[in-house]
């Protein structure tokens, strides 16, 4: 009997882990497709770009961009900083940093996961060279690395996407990671993003 059941428990780990991999498949299909689509209409780059692609939505809207700021993570070599304004500017501060706060964070997570799965070869091809060859070096940081990186999320100073990657390669669990990133993202989320808006209306004001 006990036999049977560990033979069955194997079984729906099997599945459970074939089931994940098909879906990590698929997913990565739907965002290399996303990608291609945003990149040809621009909106990764442009904030006009971005609200009139948003407002064919209607109440979709800010699941599509959350998508679009998962994206912009997932991808670093995506300009975050059009999302993180565009966020505030097209649904206001409250719910643009909200918005953000949900997308940033979620991307973050799937990078993490993404990283512990494939390992550095598949990191190497998500990031540009010279930034790689800079920040691997954390990795010699050993026992210190997740102090350090926790640092670097609370404060908005360091490429944090690249060193979503960087941490899953380390021995960080996710739970540890999860709760860094919720509880270091908002602060750096809202002097982003509110500092972005002030520039703005600085150069409006200018004009």
């Amino acid at each position: 009997m006990a036999t049977k059941a560990k033979e069955i428990c194997i079984d729906n780990n099997k599945r459970t882990a074939m089931l994940l991999n098909v879906s990590t498949v698929v997913g990565l299909i739907l965002m290399t497709l996303f990608i291609i689509y945003g990149v040809q209409n621009k909106i990764f780059s442009s904030q006009e770009a971005l609200s009139q692609f948003l407002g064919r939505f209607g109440f979709w809207a800010p699941f599509i961009f959350i998508m679009v700021q998962i994206v912009q993570v997932v991808i670093p070599i995506l300009p975050g900083a059009i999302g993180c304004l565009g966020g505030v500017l097209i649904f206001g501060p409250v719910w643009g940093f909200v918005y953000n706060y949900i997308g940033i964070c979620i991307g973050s997570v799937l990078a993490f996961r993404l990283s512990k799965q494939y390992g550095q070869p598949f990191v190497r091809s998500m990031v540009k060279e010279k930034s790689y060859n800079k920040y691997i070096t954390w990795l010699e940081k050993g026992d210190k690395f997740d102090k350090a990186f926790a640092i670097a999320i609370f404060l908005p100073v360091a490429p944090d996407d690249l060193l979503c990657y960087i941490a899953g390669l380390t021995k960080m669990t996710l739970k540890k990671f999860t709760w860094i990133i919720l509880l270091g993202k908002p602060l750096s989320i809202l002097i982003y993003s509110l500092g972005l808006t002030g520039i703005m209306e600085m150069i409006k004001n200018f004009i």
